[in-house]
């Protein structure tokens, strides 16, 4: 099947491949041919895409959509980074950072959960870069 990843911008990956796993807001979504038409959100977290050729590429994606149609699947992300471009020191100073800039006291809910959420995907570039 056809694979196309992409940022508002960049191309991030466009190939024939054997599966893509996204991660989808609810969990990781496994897509092989022949998948039934579908439309995601996607959270934050690895994506993994293994080639005909039997190589395989992992990025980094927070936010976005994914769809499948016609053996052809299209990544449109947010934000998405190759897990070899991470640098461990790097994600460490941006986790602590991240950590750091908790919400002023009687924030809303809103911004709480949003800062729960930059925390968590803060940690997993930092899983990732850790290999």
């Amino acid at each position: 099947m056809d694979c196309t990843i992409t940022t508002p911008e960049s191309l991030i990956f466009e190939g024939t491949v054997r599966s893509v796993v996204v991660p989808a807001v609810d969990g990781e979504l496994g897509l092989l041919p022949r998948h039934a038409p579908l439309i995601s959100t996607l959270g934050h977290g690895e994506l993994r895409v293994s080639e005909d050729s039997g190589g395989e590429h992992r990025y980094f994606v927070d936010g976005g959509f994914v769809q499948v149609l016609r053996d052809r699947v299209t990544v449109l992300a947010v934000d998405a980074v190759s897990v070899e471009e991470l640098d461990v020191t790097r994600e460490r100073q941006k986790l602590a950072e991240t950590e750091a800039s908790k919400p002023a006291a009687g924030a809303g809910i809103d911004e709480r959960d949003a800062h729960g959420r930059a925390v968590a995907a803060a940690r997993t570039r930092l899983r990732l870069a850790e290999g």
